[in-house]
């Protein structure tokens, strides 16, 4: 008995560690600084970040290189896959970092054009979604930049429920690295216009832009990259100063106030001259035309008078519109509009010199309206656990 407790007490070179020697009062003092300190989000971090971290850790500033091109450029699942790493240092990874591989739940395939929409869980139970639209000009991705959403939309999936939280730089940058990999095609363009208001995660969002479009990524074009938002004033003039090269698309779906008040909570916060006008500022500063996302509600905001009104609005205006017909939802009674309403609508916009296209319908039969496919999955999960 007396030899099994002094062996426990003995160090790894024989010296005996008694209680309170600084050799266990060190070993003791690492245990605790793994154990208690938060985890970095390392696929968040820049390159620069990470040479820092790289530094403490006492490794060359070379190998930040070699774990940022695992990450971004051949989008590794996780820290055992960089084998050009030694174990140690895998190792340290492991217990110092968190890896965001977000966990594919659902994949659905639309029969009728081959969009693809994924269901992506989070690592704290939340789920998101993405859509990936192939066109000639390339493979788009349409990602979430939060999981729900606070804007209230009254003809969106996305608000039902509300808003669970923002997405960091990882998640929202691991739903395109996902979509690559599993459908084994390069993606070309992105979209932030899934689930949430971009601008709403204005700090994540533009770091996921800079790792998304940096040389030592999938260096994805910033002219590839599109930002929409409901008109977040302040955050639109913020992102216009970044000089950035992405295109800015305005939720705009009315084209008076009162109407917008209608459809869109927001409108309460944000006059519409000023949402404009900080539209015309970002022109002023960035030399990249605006597009104007305009969904058609049935009977709501279809007719010929809110046509004109668009287009005395929006004339002189270096824009694009961008007609969607909108997916009707369960929840309301919102209704799309008809086909000859919606030519009748872009004919009566173009009068005015406007360019305008009718967005093609993407994924209909498989949920492929924004929040649809979150919605549905939620319910399910919801019932499960009342049963």
């Amino acid at each position: 008995m007396r030899r099994h407790l002094r062996k426990r007490r003995t160090g790894t070179h024989g010296k005996t560690a008694a209680r309170g020697s600084p050799f266990r009062a060190k070993r003791e003092r690492e245990n605790t600084a793994v154990t208690d300190m938060e985890k970095r989000d390392i696929k968040s971090l820049t390159l620069e970040e990470l040479k820092c971290d790289m530094a403490e850790l006492g490794e060359k500033s070379f190998r930040a290189g070699q774990i940022y091109q695992w990450m971004h450029e051949k989008l590794s699942d996780g820290f055992a896959d960089m084998t050009s790493l030694s174990k140690n240092l895998r190792r340290k990874l492991e217990e110092r970092c968190e890896y965001v591989c977000l966990e594919a739940v659902d994949r659905r395939i639309s029969a009728a054009d081959g969009t693809e929409k994924y269901l992506f869980r989070l690592s704290d139970g939340n789920v998101i979604e993405s859509v990936l639209m192939r066109y000639h000009h390339g493979n788009s991705v349409c990602i979430s930049s939060q999981a729900g959403c606070r804007m209230g939309c009254r003809f969106c999936a996305s608000t039902l429920g509300g808003l669970k939280r923002s997405l960091r730089p990882s998640e929202m940058l691991d739903q395109v690295y996902r979509i690559q990999k599993i459908s084994g095609e390069r993606v070309t363009h992105v979209v932030v216009m899934g689930t949430g208001e971009p601008l709403d995660n204005y700090d994540n969002l533009l770091r996921f832009l800079r790792i998304l479009t940096g040389e030592h990524g999938l260096h994805i074009s910033q002219r590839n990259v599109t930002v929409s938002t409901y008109g977040i004033v302040e955050k639109m003039r913020a992102l216009a100063g970044e000089k950035l090269q992405i295109t800015l698309a305005l939720s705009l779906h009315a084209s008076s106030q009162e109407k917008r008040k209608q459809l869109m909570p927001v409108a309460f916060r944000y006059e519409l001259d000023d949402v404009l006008e900080a539209c015309r500022y970002y022109f002023a500063q960035t030399g990249r035309r605006i597009t104007f996302e305009y969904s058609l509600v049935g009977g709501v905001n279809d007719t010929p008078e809110d046509a004109a009104g668009l287009g005395r609005m929006l004339a002189g205006f270096n824009c694009h519109v961008n007609l969607i017909p909108v997916n009707p939802i369960r929840e309301r009674d919102y209704v799309q509009s008809d086909r000859e309403v919606i030519r009748a609508f872009k004919n009566r916009l173009e009068k005015y010199g406007i360019n305008v296209t009718i967005r093609r319908e993407m994924g209909r039969d498989i949920n492929g309206a924004c929040g649809q496919l979150r919605r549905s999955y939620i319910e399910v999960r919801e019932r499960e656990e009342q049963v």
